[in-house]
């Protein structure tokens, strides 16, 4: 016997039953990735940090402080320290004030040495190295409004007073800088007057074991002085920022478990009463002959098809309204940056749709099957 022709017919057998079940299944697939998404882009971001080499050294008040550009040359000094780049935070927007850009001008020194990870061509460093107005652009910037290497753009500052015209030079494709601008520190200088300060410099050691020590030498370098310093490691800095949203994180993944679970009864509850409705139909086919693997076969792949398709659209819907959040809300590039699904959280989904097709059915399937024969054979009219 085939039994795909037999899912279908079962399938169809109730319709309105089938179909209400799918769409639960669905919502519910939907909820659940919509919550996880955040902290899983949260937490491939920190996993991508743990390996790290670079150190940030900002000013202990906070980022936005200034710290003295001679600071880098003293920094150079310490053991195992590589290559020390001064950089200023950069906040600007792209036409209009919805469409914030996170910037960052740097000196124009090796970047290749210090981001070997942002997927920096050596074509785009040295073009970066020789345009005073040079600028590294992340991919998902060059993708959203269209831009390529060679265009002119402006970004108008929100932290700085002044707008920056820049020439692309190249991208970033690494994770987490691919929403971002890198461009040069001496143009942005200039357009301020040249201050002479930075807000942070990039540290960048040449082992994990040295970073404690670094660390260590570098605040105490600048220990009571008029500017004093706090030093830590990328991943660190990563998860400090992450740890203030850390309970929130923490009440989305219970409420996404609470969410699966319920639908999980609901659905489980859906099929058993299927399967009450075929007692005598799995009475029959054992009278026969057919073994109980048999029975569950064609059962527990009913409840695969509904959930997993079901799944696939709770998925597809969960990243068309993610999609479409950026353009409705005015959040613009922090929405987009932050409501993705990515590939780990699809999977995820899906695996848990299939668990809950197969637990709905076979559960209640099993618990027909221990019934005596002959029960279910007076049932037959």
């Amino acid at each position: 016997m085939k039994l795909l022709p037999l899912i279908i017919r079962n399938l169809l057998r109730n319709k309105r039953r089938t179909l209400l079940t799918l769409v639960s299944v669905a919502v519910s697939l939907f909820i659940f990735a919509a919550l996880i998404s955040m902290p899983e882009v949260v937490n491939e971001l920190l996993r991508d940090r743990v390996s790290s080499l670079r150190l940030v050294v900002s000013a202990k008040a906070s980022y936005f402080y200034a710290l003295p550009q001679a600071y880098a040359t003293r920094i150079r000094g310490v053991p195992h320290v590589e290559t020390v780049m001064a950089a200023n935070i950069f906040m600007g927007y792209y036409r209009e004030p919805g469409s914030q850009v996170a910037g960052m001008a740097v000196d124009p020194g090796p970047v290749n040495d210090m981001w070997p990870d942002f997927g920096i061509t050596s074509e785009g460093a040295k073009e970066f190295q020789r345009s005073r107005t040079g600028a590294l652009v992340g991919a998902a910037l060059l993708k959203r409004y269209g831009w390529r290497i060679g265009d002119k753009v402006t970004l108008r500052g929100v932290t700085y007073p002044v707008d920056v015209e820049l020439t692309i030079a190249g991208t970033l494709t690494g994770v987490g800088i691919d929403y971002a601008v890198i461009f040069r520190r001496d143009y942005l200088d200039e357009l301020l007057g040249r201050p002479g300060t930075a807000n942070i410099f990039w540290v960048k050691v040449d082992s994990t074991d040295a970073i404690p020590a670094v660390i260590a030498a570098v605040d105490e370098t600048f220990a009571n002085s008029s500017a004093e310093t706090q030093t830590q490691s990328e991943f660190s800095m990563a998860q400090a920022r992450v740890s203030e949203y850390r309970v929130l994180f923490n009440v989305v993944e219970v409420l996404a478990f609470i969410v699966i679970v319920t639908i999980g009864m609901v659905a489980a509850n859906t099929a058993a009463m299927s399967v009450r409705e075929r007692r005598s139909e799995f009475a029959v086919m054992r009278a026969l002959g057919f073994t109980d693997a048999a029975i569950l076969a064609p059962l527990v792949a009913e409840g695969v098809i509904i959930a997993g398709v079901g799944g696939a659209l709770g998925c597809a819907t969960a990243w068309g309204v993610f999609k479409m959040i950026p353009y409705l809300s005015g959040l613009g590039l922090l929405a987009e940056r932050l409501l993705r699904l990515s590939t780990r959280v699809i999977v995820l989904s899906m695996l848990v749709a299939a668990l809950i097709g197969i637990a709905s059915s076979l559960i209640p399937a099993v618990a027909a099957l221990r019934r005596n024969i002959v029960e279910g054979l007076r049932t037959v009219g």
